[in-house]
């Protein structure tokens, strides 16, 4: 029986799973995974940036920000034949899901052409499409829209009473406003955020709420743990203080109370996992994940692999999900 969807999530409510005994948290999270999702099915999607590095944004976390010392060059927008040919051979690796990231705090209305381009033509193989570029205008989110993109990305990041120790040069609110835009569009939304960031319990449940009490449930839910980046303002100050991050059992729980309050949801494990053993990635799964990044780099940080990934598959019996994107096809005249 497939469990309630609800969007009047209460704190306490959020809380009080995190407090469960860990068996049994993970035990409740399987049955709801089970109830709206194929049990050993996962869904594999590749993650590819599409302009790199010389954002205005000074997120905390985000080698690609131009308050980072990180000795990462900017680019500029990848050519849309480049996109395409890399999305192609990420098909062939087993994607069944394309997602493209920009470092821009929004893009400019000159960006736009390249970048429903670019959807077309990656929805045009038969995969799905999500972008990730930062705030977007009612305008560019109906532009999206229209070149019939799956989804978009903008995550919360933290909890809103955290936000501002993260990021200074938006507010939670200003992530809130994309996600309206995104959803009137009619764009599914992808949003999560990053837990490892020195935060507390009470701000994963604060994160867990914001997300659970959307209007509508991001049809996507990532779940990253930091990668502490030297040259980061978070990498520097976490470097020297690994128990500030969360531990495996912690973040098993954060993907755990994830799925039983956003049931219906792809659950996804994104940054993080190449630092996680096997171990704490199938008791993700077993929680309720049911998507990953492959492939060996993340934007600019490592990721586990192909090859590492398949063969973590096959040990835990576990099939790549398969693509269910309906392209449509103008009939001849």
């Amino acid at each position: 029986m497939k469990a309630e969807v609800r969007t009047d999530w209460t704190r306490e409510e959020i809380a009080a799973l995190f407090d469960l005994p860990f068996t049994e948290l993970v035990f409740r999270a399987a049955e709801v995974h089970r109830a709206n999702h194929a049990a050993n099915e996962v869904q594999l999607s590749t993650l590819l940036s599409i302009k790199t590095g010389g954002c205005p944004e000074d997120c905390g976390y985000c080698s690609q920000s131009v308050s980072a010392e990180t000795g990462l060059k900017a680019t500029k927008l990848m050519d849309v034949r480049q996109v395409l040919q890399a999305a192609a051979q990420a098909k062939d690796h087993g994607s069944s899901r394309f997602c493209m990231g920009a470092a821009w705090r929004n893009p400019k209305d000159r960006d736009m052409p390249a970048i429903v381009e670019m959807v077309q033509g990656v929805r045009a193989m038969g995969m799905e499409t999500c972008m990730t570029l930062g705030m977007l205008s009612e305008k560019q989110a109906r532009m999206l829209a229209d070149a019939g993109l799956d989804y978009y990305n903008h995550n919360i990041d933290t909890s809103p009473e955290r936000y501002a120790e993260v990021i200074t040069t938006r507010s939670f609110e200003d992530r809130l406003d994309t996600l309206e835009h995104v959803r009137e569009a009619g764009i599914n939304v992808c949003c999560g955020g990053i837990v490892g960031m020195g935060e507390t319990r009470p701000d994963r449940v604060g994160f867990i709420h914001a997300l659970a009490t959307l209007p509508v449930h991001p049809g996507s839910v990532p779940v990253n743990a930091l990668v502490p980046i030297k040259g980061t303002v978070l990498g520097n100050m976490l470097a020297d203080t690994p128990l500030a991050q969360i531990d495996d059992i912690e973040f098993v729980r954060t993907v755990a109370v994830a799925r039983i309050t956003m049931p219906e949801s792809m659950v996804r494990l994104s940054a993080g996992r190449e630092s996680m053993s096997d171990a704490t990635q199938a008791l993700c799964f077993l929680a309720g994940a049911n998507s990953i990044f492959t492939g060996d780099k993340l934007l600019t940080a490592g990721n586990a692999g192909d090859d590492k990934d398949a063969a973590l598959f096959a040990r835990l019996g576990v099939k790549p999900m398969q693509a269910e994107v309906k392209v449509e096809l103008e009939a001849a005249e």
